[in-house]
């Protein structure tokens, strides 16, 4: 799927995905960065050192999630809205997401948007919990989600917007 429309499979996914024991332990990024070119806004932004990048600036980026904090910097700087960060210890039934988003209008905390999956489809309502603008216009969107659909929800629509 990926090569013929952009999509990660199954198996893609599984390959980048912290371990379930990491995820359990708090925030954590998810690099979901399929595509060998020259890049490396993600390693220079992580004030970790999580993110590395090979010798060859073209490989993926390497991640370690045990020095991971989720604080999200890497977030906001990936041109190619690659990363995201899931926190599945936010509530009960409840994950926290924060996501990249370039629309407009921009959300408001406490809105309820409706949760859309990789390929745009909505699969439920997410909370917005906060709206963190960045100078470089990628805004991330924090996120309260169904601890069930936090490994789905990728982007959002807001509630009442016309679908494409």
């Amino acid at each position: 799927m990926l090569a013929i429309d952009g999509t990660a499979t199954a198996e893609d996914l599984q390959a980048v995905l912290p371990t379930p024991d990491r995820r359990r332990r708090g925030a954590v990024a998810v690099i979901e960065c399929f595509q060998e070119i020259p890049c490396n806004p993600c390693a220079d932004a992580c004030p970790r050192g999580a993110i590395t990048m090979p010798e060859n600036i073209s490989q993926r980026p390497v991640f370690d999630p045990d020095k991971c904090n989720g604080c999200g910097v890497c977030v906001g700087r990936c041109p190619g809205l690659a990363i995201f960060v899931v926190d599945y210890s936010y509530g009960k039934d409840t994950a926290l997401l924060k996501i990249p988003y370039e629309f407009r209008p921009l959300p408001q905390a406490g809105d309820t948007v409706t949760a859309l999956d990789r390929q745009g489809a909505a699969v439920g309502l997410a909370r917005v919990l906060k709206v963190q603008e960045q100078k470089n216009r990628t805004t991330i969107i924090w996120l309260a989600v169904s601890a069930a659909m936090a490994s789905t929800v990728r982007n959002i629509r807001l509630v009442g917007e016309v679908q494409a």
